[in-house]
């Protein structure tokens, strides 16, 4: 997500950190800032937007210190602005903390240190940390910090610099990532690599519970219970624009293996100890949702395919019915809506045109909105009554995939809040499909290591200019998404038909070896749908199959098969979309196509 950069040694600082942060662009941002340690006295610049925006708001007037830091924010808490954006101070602008991840207990804390008579200039999570420095600093940076760590839970890649200890910078990580670069005479800190690549390729890579003492001549990690630990240099190989893409081909394979992160930032905070949902954002009481007739989802393109797996989830769990539109249709038909009807609106970018109209008219007529996005600050995040991000962070492919999965994610805790809150879902039930959800992660991963049976699959796809995607229920749904990403960025013609209906005509197009991939995931259906496998298998098609661990049955049925881990059947869309996005990637590298920028495609949709 954000950028981290630090600098401590003999140059001008703020020439660094402004090419470090231009280096870590690509992962997306909202606003910009640095502080500078000159003369023992902290100087911080922040500007939201561009960080040509910093430039200039700094202009001529740069202070001379050769210590640092800096920071590139994609928002989550607060809305982008300058008071909100990164480096954040203390009371008395001694203390400056930047930081990457989420604090989940922030609200707790900032009541506490308000208590304790400290004031709070912004929004975000991330000034309590500046605070709680303050507050526990006697004499000792790397202490203050080590009491600040013990007290916050939730994710951190932070760094502390402090003009009552001018000469180190303290950093730690917790589940964001954070690498050291080594220098003679100065050291150097980022979040991402590409930032160091100019300067150095001798890096030391913290682990999760390691805290940093960094100064001008050594870099002293430490764990989690103070005792030394003794590093291994990392020299890095690779050249800048791979070291953007962090070893990876592309950034949609970069994006697709970052989804287990993605699900986990997600779900973060949003699971009780006690396994229930806790969605703050959501404020709809008891009675509120009794009175809801139905409920209607908006959204376009792969946030559309989100929306389908999300009817099955909320007539499953709510019995209430669904509607899934279309938003550049949904103004158009004059849809029957009003005060009894729950409008969720999805929306990666927060921007897209024809979703910004839909919410529009659901909000004239009354509905209750709710809006599923990535971008604190967006139009969708502004203007929709109940907003729940996904914490995905940010997408440079054009093709869609973590924030796929972190929209499911969403819905699957808003179909749990709603019913927990409504008593329409027994705690036991919520607790079993919570214990599932918190395994997703790990399901996700153990996807990636079975690559070799897709590319083999993909060489025998990828010769071809149709195939077929079939299912029935949720694997149906998941299908069209299959189907959407093998087109957008391989420019195969695909289609993705409930397996059904093949008998109603799609069977005529079924010849000799065409490519079949057929998801069979739902116990209840199987039986069905190796019927329809059958019926593709007579017509000479070659056919994979996206199944379960431990389906004998299905693998008798097909040529190939990629199983999947064990889940709750309502939750496996999470897992069988994975197998997909990579068939779709490796057929767009086999036909040499552009895969993070397919032809006439465009990240966030802005016109109707």
């Amino acid at each position: 997500m954000c950028g981290i950069v630090g600098y401590i040694g003999a140059q001008k600082a703020y020439p660094i950190l402004i090419e470090g942060l231009r280096k870590l662009e690509y992962r997306g941002y909202d606003s910009a800032g640095i502080a500078l340690l000159d003369s023992d006295h902290v100087e911080v610049m922040k500007s939201v937007g561009r960080l040509q925006q910093l430039e200039d708001k700094v202009g001529e007037f740069v202070p001379n210190g050769t210590i640092g830091i800096g920071h590139t924010r994609w928002a989550t808490h607060g809305r982008p602005c300058d008071l909100n954006s990164h480096p954040h101070s203390d009371c008395t602008g001694q203390f400056v903390v930047i930081h990457n991840g989420i604090i989940e207990n922030y609200q707790v804390l900032r009541s506490w240190l308000i208590r304790e008579g400290h004031s709070f200039r912004s929004e975000t999570d991330t000034e309590v940390l500046a605070h709680l420095v303050e507050h526990f600093y006697s004499g000792d940076l790397k202490q203050a910090v080590r009491c600040v760590l013990e007290k916050v839970k939730g994710s951190y890649g932070l760094v502390v610099m402090s003009e009552k200890d001018p000469h180190r910078l303290i950093c730690a990580r917790k589940d964001s990532p954070l690498v050291i670069g080594l220098g003679v005479g100065e050291n150097f800190i980022a979040s991402d690599i590409p930032a160091l690549l100019k300067y150095t390729r001798n890096t030391l890579i913290l682990e999760d519970g390691e805290l940093a003492e960094v100064t001008r001549e050594s870099v002293v990690v430490e764990d989690c219970h103070c005792n030394p630990v003794e590093k291994i240099i990392f020299y890095v190989e690779w050249d800048a624009i791979s070291a953007e893409k962090e070893g990876y081909e592309h950034f949609m394979l970069k994006e697709i293996y970052e989804q287990p992160k993605a699900i986990r930032e997600t779900l973060r905070g949003r699971i009780t100890a006690d396994g229930l949902v806790n969605i703050p954002e959501i404020n709809l009481n008891q009675e509120q949702i009794k009175k809801l007739r139905k409920v209607v989802v908006v959204a376009c393109g792969t946030a559309y395919h989100a929306g389908l797996v999300g009817k099955y989830v909320f007539e499953k769990l709510l019995r209430l019915p669904v509607e899934v539109d279309v938003a550049s249709e949904f103004r158009y038909r004059d849809p029957l809506i009003g005060a009894d009807t729950l409008v969720i609106v999805i929306s990666q970018s927060g921007e897209t045109a024809d979703t910004l109209a839909a919410m529009r008219l659901a909000k004239a007529k009354g509905s209750h909105v709710v809006a599923i996005t990535n971008v604190v600050g967006s139009t969708v995040s502004r203007e929709a009554d109940h907003v729940i991000l996904t914490w995905a962070g940010p997408e440079i492919a054009v093709a869609s995939t973590k924030a796929y999965t972190t929209q499911l994610i969403v819905l699957y805790l808003l179909a749990l809040q709603l019913g927990q809150t409504s008593q329409l879902i027994s705690h036991e039930e919520i607790i079993t499909i919570t214990d599932a959800m918190k395994n997703l992660p790990a399901d996700v991963d153990s996807i990636m290591h079975k690559t070799e049976a897709l590319k083999e699959f993909t060489q025998r796809l990828s010769v071809w200019n149709d195939t077929f995607f079939i299912g029935r229920g949720l694997d149906y749904a998941v299908a069209l998404e299959g189907s959407l990403k093998l087109k957008e960025i391989s420019y195969i013609h695909a289609e993705a038909y409930p397996a059904g209906e093949l008998k109603h005509g799609t069977l005529a197009l079924i010849v000799a070896d065409i490519p079949v991939i057929a998801l069979a995931t739902q116990p209840e259906l199987h039986e069905k749908m190796w019927s329809n496998i059958k019926e593709v298998k007579a017509r000479d098609a070659y056919v994979l199959a996206i199944t379960t661990e431990g389906d004998e049955e299905t693998k008798k049925e097909v040529d190939a098969v990629l199983e999947i881990p064990a889940t709750l059947p309502l939750l496996t869309p999470v897992l069988t979309v994975i197998p997909l996005q990579l068939i779709a990637y490796y057929a767009s590298v086999s036909r040499g196509c552009d895969v993070d920028k397919p032809r006439n495609l465009a990240k966030s949709v802005t016109v109707e």
